[in-house]
Parts: structure tokens; sequence; C-alpha cells
């Protein structure tokens, strides 16, 4: 039987070629993923250890460290040198008077050569306050010189002049995020980031003396408040860490190549569903000659064996060329994501096992169900009748499900369960599964209502062929269905969100320009010198601070009516200096009403309104929801002058032009390149600019599973020819053009994929409606978008990727002369 098997499994590799590219793409996805992200893994420790190459001890605390802790380590037996590290944000002023573009990432840097664990590319490292280095890539693009002076700012004020006194390599280090790298002495970096202390503690130990050692001895010194830990404790704590990370970015590229795998399933098990059938006569004649059942079953599982593991080796080969292309990718992109690609004896094996268990598991119905049918009724003609209705019990189960999963999707808005999406999708998806051979041909048979108007008979002729075996249709469909599913929940999700946050921004920001914080908070004294400026009328910045359980926002008295949807009681207009609005929620909590003079943080108001709307239910995390009150500017500075915003707001004053008010908020913040400016329409794209970018990341990844499916559409298709070779050379015999053969695959493979796709985008366009519902009822900003014009290109391209695998096909189809197709037995 092993001959046999290997001999018919040679004899027939042609049918089984598209299902084995299948399971090579599935088993790809998987072995680049873990073969990137291991090559990354490798690398962590040294990157790890770039910095701390001569830190023998480091002294930790969840709190700022000061200097005086410092010199008290400095001061213990057996330390060489001591010196604070922080890593901050700063922004350069490059040489054209712009700031630098890019997130700068500000660091300290040890004066004592003993802990100096920089690669100077030229110049040498600061040794004193007032200098500064600067990564070589920033040097390069905008043309520095060593000894020529560099602005530098951050959230301190407003930018100041340091000598440029060297050069330092820091690509490929968890200090390399592709924005300029700035290195000041430990003085210089606490003014600039205007920090209270440092991060943590460099301690290089004498000669002689251990790490352990000197740990311990620190430990005493320092308290119990305080973590020590020795370089090769550092060392793991970073690698840890980084690890840590890279096992997140793994498991989510795994969930996708999951997807993928999922889908190659369904395309090998629907392949070796038609091969088995379609071996119908030669399964009986083994078994009329002595082969018994179990050998059959066997014999079958030992090719799947076969086919798994060829297809997973090539796609272990595979996934090793896509791991090197991504690291290269990233490597031009210059992001810190990449590294030695890394192929591990695991990653083979595991590789190996996961492609072949793929395999295994989707033959095993096929091939029990092929060895059920009788060896002397499998002789006659009906034996090659390989269509078989699906079960009642089966389809009445579907139904039941996907009503549930329905039911689900429904339920989740008004019970405000993300767990309830989640399982209704699941629940829809599989219901569709087990009720497609009812439902599935039925949509093929709606759309080929209109096709037969414009391709007449050789429309009906496609949509007969399609519909005669309606589990081989609905396994087709259904792969696509997952992909296509999961690539239009994301679509019109990111579409909602957008939408969303845009009517936020309008809602909350009523002034022509924004100015924000990269990555930080505003820097001291910008907001007041834009204030100063003739040109500008609103400067507001948006700020917030917690005391007793109560959020205290800021708010301009000309812009606060934007956050307020109604006026419960009061007068709005009354809002200013010395008096505030209360939201309903902390004036219902406390008895507050409006005219009422309360005391907050000491001082005593006048509750001008209450209020209630947009805005008033945000909830911060660190009140109670709705427990807030707004304060005019003036009063909020007085209540707390160290609290700054990420945001201020900027209308021109009455009578300049935007044109002109713009020119002066950019005079102003060249003095702070840790600023950013922009209009409405530009803040909105920053917004929304994240949710593009995860859209086209995972539409990226799911166009794999997508891939896939069609590969299983042609695979379908293909043996579906090899199946009616006879039949389609009678229609060529009595008259079908080659033309219209080809025409009538086109359609048929045409009709699999549209319906499929249309199941997908409507389970995908439904789980993304109840997720909406869901957050609209949570947060009260999410309504449903649905953008058709992407909804209908994912439809397109479904219908000419359908159209470009029927060519394959057809191809076969018309290789046999008319005369040997009809000798075809």
């Amino acid at each position: 039987m092993i001959r046999l098997t290997l001999r018919s499994l040679r004899a027939e590799a042609a049918r089984m070629l598209l299902s084995t590219l299948a399971v090579v793409l599935g088993v790809a996805f998987i072995a680049g993923t873990l073969i990137f992200v291991d090559g990354m893994r490798a690398g962590a420790y040294d990157r790890a250890g770039t910095f701390d190459r001569h830190t023998d001890v480091g002294v930790y605390r969840d709190e700022v460290i000061d200097a005086s802790l410092v010199e008290r380590v400095r001061a213990v037996d057996g330390v060489r040198a001591a010196e604070g590290e922080l890593i901050g944000t700063g922004g350069l002023v490059g040489s054209d008077g712009r700031p630098v573009l890019g997130y700068g990432v500000l660091a300290a840097i040890p004066t004592d050569p003993a802990l100096q664990s920089y690669d100077v590319v030229a110049g040498r490292l600061p040794a004193r306050t007032g200098e500064l280095v600067l990564d070589q890539r920033t040097v390069t693009a905008q043309g520095f010189d060593l000894g020529a002076p560099v602005r530098v700012g951050g959230a301190s004020g407003a930018a100041r002049p340091y000598t440029l006194v060297g050069t330092v390599d820091v690509a490929g280090t968890p200090r390399d995020v592709g924005g300029p790298y700035i290195g000041l002495v430990g003085a210089d970096a606490l003014a600039v980031t205007d920090r209270g202390g440092y991060d943590r503690i460099m301690v290089a130990a004498e000669a002689g003396t251990t790490d352990r050692l000197l740990a311990e001895r620190i430990a005493e010194a320092v308290g119990a408040d305080t973590t020590v830990r020795t370089r090769p404790e550092i060392l793991d704590a970073a690698v840890a860490e980084e690890v840590r990370d890279l096992s997140q970015f793994n498991m989510v590229l795994l969930t996708f190549a999951g997807v993928a795998v999922v889908v190659a399933a369904f395309v090998i098990a629907n392949t070796f569903t038609i091969v088995l059938a379609q071996r119908t006569r030669r399964t009986a004649l083994l078994r009329l000659v002595g082969a018994t059942r179990e050998q059959v079953f066997r014999a079958t599982l030992l090719e799947s064996v076969a086919v798994g593991l060829a297809a997973s080796t090539l796609g272990v080969g595979l996934g090793a060329g896509l791991a090197a292309g991504l690291n290269l990718l990233m490597a031009r992109l210059d992001t810190p994501l990449h590294g030695e690609p890394t192929l591990t004896v695991g990653t083979v094996l595991g590789c190996l096992a996961a492609g072949t268990a793929l395999t295994v598991g989707a033959a095993l119905v096929p091939a029990w169900q092929g060895t059920r049918v009788a060896p002397v009724a499998a002789l006659t003609d009906a034996a090659v009748q390989v269509a078989r209705p699906a079960g009642r019990v089966r389809l009445a189960f579907g139904a039941i499900v996907l009503a549930c999963g329905v039911a689900a999707l429904v339920s989740a808005a008004s019970a405000g369960q993300v767990v309830l999406v989640a399982l209704g999708g699941v629940l829809s998806f599989l219901g569709l599964v087990l009720f497609g051979p009812v439902l599935v041909p039925a949509l093929v048979r709606l759309f080929g209502v209109p096709a037969r108007r414009i391709f007449g008979k050789t429309s009906s002729l496609a949509v007969a062929n399609a519909v005669r075996n309606p589990r081989r249709l609905a396994a087709t469909a259904t792969a696509l269905v997952i992909g296509i599913g999961l690539v239009s929940s994301f679509v019109v999700g990111a579409q909602s969100t957008k939408a969303a946050i845009e009517r936020s921004v309008d809602a909350e920001v009523g002034v022509d320009f924004v100015v924000t914080g990269i990555g930080v908070d505003l820097p001291a004294g910008v907001v007041a010198a834009l204030a100063d400026r003739p040109e500008l009328g609103t400067v507001h910045e948006s700020r917030t601070h917690v005391v007793d359980d109560v959020e205290f926002r800021a708010a301009a008295p000309e812009l606060v009516g934007h956050r307020i949807d109604r006026v419960l009681t009061g007068q709005l207009d009354r809002f200013g200096p010395g008096r505030l609005l209360v939201h309903r929620d902390l004036a219902g909590r406390r008895g507050w009403s409006a005219g009422e003079t309360v005391t907050l943080h000491g001082r005593p108001f006048e509750v001008a309104a209450v209020v209630a709307g947009t805005g008033s239910e945000a909830n911060t995390g660190r009140a109670p929801e709705g427990h807030v009150v707004e304060l005019d500017d003036v009063d909020f500075t007085r209540l707390f002058p160290d609290e700054r915003g990420y945001l201020a707001e900027v209308d021109p004053a009455a009578g300049v032009s935007a044109t002109a008010a713009r020119a002066a908020i950019e005079a102003v913040l060249v003095d702070y390149p840790t600023v950013n400016l922009m209009d409405q329409a530009a803040y909105k794209r920053m917004l929304t600019g994240t949710v593009d970018m995860l859209l086209a990341f995972v539409v990226a990844l799911l166009g794999l599973a997508v891939v896939i499916a069609l590969v299983g559409v042609a695979n379908t298709l293909s043996l579906s020819v090899v199946e009616r070779t006879r039949e389609n050379a009678v229609l060529r015999a009595v008259g079908l053009t080659r033309g219209r053969m080809r025409g009538m695959l086109a359609v048929e493979a045409l009709f699999t994929a549209l319906v499929g796709a249309v199941l997908g985008v409507a389970l995908g366009t439904g789980v993304a409606a109840s997720a909406m519902a869901m957050l609209s009822r949570i947060a009260g900003e999410f309504t449903l978008v649905v953008p058709w014009g992407q909804l209908g290109g994912i439809l397109g391209i479904a219908v000419l990727a359908a159209l470009v695998a029927s060519v394959l096909p057809a191809r076969r189809a018309l290789a046999l002369p008319v005369v040997e197709a009809l000798a075809d037995r």
C-alpha cells in the first residue's frame, strides 16, 4: 500500500499542486514571523548592553533620583565612579532654522570615562555643561560642524545653544527611534527636560571589587526603597523587557498567520474531498482485491503526510526569504525593528510539524468519507456522482448557530460587552460554514439571474456547474469569507473610528490652529509667548488636574461652548474668572446649583451653570465619571501653576488673516523644537493617521489569507475541470467554442468568489457595526460609517482575482483534443 500510495501521489502531483501552494504560503507566514522575531530576540542581549559596557551596578527607584543620592552612592567604599542617567525628550533647531523632524531622544551622558560606553565617530563626548553630542545621521543630514552651536529645546522652555563636540553612533540600539539623538551632561539634561532627578544611577567598581559585593554595600547605604542590580541583572532586566515586547509583536503576527493557516485548511480539505471522490472507482478496485477500509484510510493519511511535509519544507524556505526581505526593508526604513534573521532547529521542526499536522488534520474527514462507498457500488456509473447534499442535522444546527451569532451581535450594543461582539462574529461565521451548502448555492443562483441576460447560455451552464456540488461550493466560498470578512470589519471599523475622531475634534476644538507637544507636554513659556503676539486672539492651553476625586479643567470662556451640549441650570455666559461650570454628575453628588458659592482647593467660586453634553461624561480614569469642573484659564493657573497641557488652541485676533496668524505662531515656535503647529484639518489627519497606518498593516497581513482563498477557488475549479473532462468535450463537440468555454469557467469562478466576498463583506460589516454600537454606548462618539467605495473595491479585487484564477483551469480544459477527451474514463 505504501508503494501504491507514493506512485499515486507522483501520478497525480499536478492535482495537489495548488492546495500544496496554500500550505506553503501558510507555513511561510509562520516561519517568516518566527525567523524574523528570533533574529531580533537573538540580538536583544547585545542591544540591551550597548550603553552599559562599563556599568557594574545600577541603582533604581520608582520615583526620580535626586543628585544627593548620587553623592551618597559615590561615597560608598569600592565605587570608582557614579553618575545619574536619564532618558527624556528633546528637540533640535536645524541648520535651516526650523525644528528637526522626528521624535528626539535626549540622554544624560556620563562625564567620567570609567562609565562611558558610547561609540564616538568624531570628536569627543561632552565633558562639561554647554556641550552636546548628536547621532551621526542627524549631523550628516543637517550639515552641522564640530564646534558649532546647536540649539536644543525641551520641556523647560525655549531652545538655547550648546556646542557640538562630537558625533556618536546609536544605530540599531534601543535609543535609535528614527529621530535625532541628543547627548548632554547630567545637569544640562535635567535642565532641558525639566526633570527633578535621574532615572537611575550608573556605578563602576574599583579594581578588585566584585559587582555583587559592591551592590550589597550600596543597598545598605541607600535604603530599602531602592533597587540595586548587578551588571548581569541590569542586562537580564533590559533583555526581559525587550523580549516581552518582541513576544507581543510575535503573537500579533502569529495571530494573522493563524488566520492564513485556517484558510489553508479549508483549501486542503476541499482538495482531498474532490480528489478522493474522483478516485472512487480506484478505491473500490483496491477494496475488491483485498484492501481493507482501514488500509485505504491509512494510505490516504500517508499521502497527506507526504504532501504536508513537502509543502512545509518549501514553506520554511520561503519563510526564510520573507524574513530576510522584511529585515532588509526595516533596515532601509531606519527603524529599530531589525536584526540578523535567525533560523533555529526549533523553528524548522515546529513549522514542519505545524504544516504536516495542518494537512493531515484537514484530510482526516475527507479520507474517512472517501472509504465509505461500497466496493461493488463504486464500480457503477452512479459511483462517480460525488455530489452529496448536506445533512438535515447540519443545516438545522447551522441555522441555529447563525441566528445565535446575529443575536449576539445585535445585543452587544445594549449589553456593552466586547465579548458578545467576538462571540457573535465567531458564531456567525460557524453558522455560515454549516449552513453554507444551502445559502451559497442560493446566492449563486440569485447572481445568475442578471448574468443570464448578459452572457446567455454560457452563464446558465456556469451556474449549473457551480451549484451541482453544494458542499464543495460552500467550502470554497467559505475560505474567502474568513479573510474578506476580517478585512471588511477592519476597514469599516477604521473609517467609523476616524469619523468619530473628526467629530470629536469638531465638537471640542473650535479654533483655527492647534499647537501640540511632540511626545511631551508643551514647554514652559510657549503659551505665554504665543499670547504676547498681537496677531493672535485666543490662546488656550488645555490642562487638567485631579484633586479629591474632582477633575479640574482649564477652559476659555470663548471656547467652552464647544464642549457643552446643553445648560441644565444657570447661564453659560456668566462663566469667567471667579466663576466655574460644574458637570451634572458632580453637581448632583455634591448638591450644588447655579448661583451657589462653593469652595474648591481652598478658594471660593460661584457656580455659573450646571452643564451636560459633549465631554461631560469623559473619564480620564483618575476621577469618577462626570466629576468635572471647568475653570477659567487664569483661575486654573492660580490653583495649579505647575500643570501643563499637551495642546494649545489658537485663534487669530480680530481682523487678522489666517496666513498672518500662522506666520506669527511659526515665529514663536522656531525657539520650541518639541512643539508642532497644525490647523484643524492637519490635527485631524494626525489623530487619524495612526488608524490608517494600523489599517494598512492589518490589511497587508490579512491579504495572504485572501490570496490563499483565491488559490482555493482556482484549485477547486481545476479539479472540477478534470472531473468534467468528458462533459466539457461533449459541449465542445456540439458547438461550444473555445472562447465560450473560457467564459463559462470564468463566470463559474466569478460567482464562487463573488458569493464568498459578499458574505465576507456582510459578516465584517455586521461585526464592525456591532462593535461601533457597543462603543457608542460606552463613549457616545461612535457611529457606523460604511465606506462603500472601499468595500466595493474589495469586491472588485475579488472578482478580478477570480477571473485570473480561471485562466489555468480553462487552459487545462481546452488542452485535450475533443475526441481524446470523449474517450476519457
